[in-house]
């Protein structure tokens, strides 16, 4: 059995973690064991895995935790998403998920399918409820729920969007997770305005290194409202079309955030890897640590 969130939170003064996303296919497969393998010696804290939308990825994501936790040994959180799944849809993952020692979820009401053919669940309307059910019925499980600092891009009234957050809170949430940004301004004034409105449990700070222009420009469509800084913009504009000096501004940029974050007290610090080890390893070795062990 994996160990809880809360004890793993509560056992480091900070908390480094990686996130993938399960592969479509034996090939990518692979390629990901062979990026978590070359991770692995960076010693996280735990990795997640996240799930499609409506749901799609549920079999994939599955078998990718269930992998990750037998071959590896790391803690696992699997994100879980609430539309387009009926509840004895998400009773039956739960139940998986728990017979086989996983206990953590990233709870989350999660986006439509693009063909919009899956009608929404009417059993869980936001990710509060899923939340809440969680906490009942699975109380031994650690609930993990997003947070947004540039803002969710579905509620554009920023003082709802803390009490949609507090909701999920109240409800049985251990942890918050943000969403990625490139200015750390945002994230503290993310987390002052959380700690105004109650809200106490730990905020893990999400980053993503934009390492190539066709990646950043998906980062734009995936994270609606994701804000670039001019200072940001500026140096991807010096790299010109040479692609290893755009990558390399980009995880100088991501290393720059962490050791600013790490020196501003954050609690902990999630990596979004996109399934390579690369960028992650590189922004390691840009602060000069060989393990998370180094920044504690």
């Amino acid at each position: 059995m994996t160990a809880h969130i809360s004890d793993i939170l509560g056992q480091n003064r900070i908390s480094f973690s990686f996130e993938f996303f399960p592969p479509k296919d034996l090939a990518a497969s692979e390629r990901l064991f062979q990026s978590i393998s070359e991770l692995v010696p960076l010693r996280p804290a735990f990795v997640s895995v996240t799930y499609g939308a409506g749901g799609s990825t549920v079999d994939l994501t599955h078998d990718l935790v269930m992998r990750i936790q037998r071959e590896t040994g790391l803690t696992v959180v699997s994100h879980l998403t609430c539309v387009g799944t009926a509840l004895e849809g998400i009773r039956g993952i739960l139940d998986s998920y728990h017979n086989s020692g996983i206990r953590n979820i990233m709870a989350l009401r999660g986006d439509m399918p693009k063909d919009g053919n899956t009608a929404p669940a009417t059993d869980f309307t936001y990710a509060s409820d899923l939340v809440a059910y969680i906490k009942k019925n699975y109380p031994d499980m650690g609930i993990g729920v997003a947070g947004f600092p540039e803002g969710h891009p579905e509620t554009p009234n920023r003082l709802k969007e803390i009490d949609y957050l507090k909701a999920k809170v109240d409800a049985g949430a251990d942890y918050i997770c943000t969403q990625l940004f490139f200015d750390n301004r945002d994230f503290y004034d993310f987390r002052e305005r959380c700690e105004l409105a109650g809200i106490k449990i730990p905020i893990i700070a999400g980053i993503m290194p934009a390492t190539n222009r066709k990646g950043m420009n998906r980062m734009a469509d995936l994270a609606l409202g994701a804000r670039f800084p001019a200072r940001l913009l500026k140096a991807f504009s010096r790299a010109e079309n040479d692609d290893a000096r755009f990558e390399n501004v980009g995880i100088h940029w991501a290393a720059e955030q962490v050791r600013d974050l790490v020196d501003n007290g954050v609690k902990g610090i999630q990596f979004f890897t996109l399934n390579k080890s690369k960028a992650t390893l590189k922004i390691y070795e840009s602060l000069g640590i060989t393990d998370s062990m180094g920044l504690l």
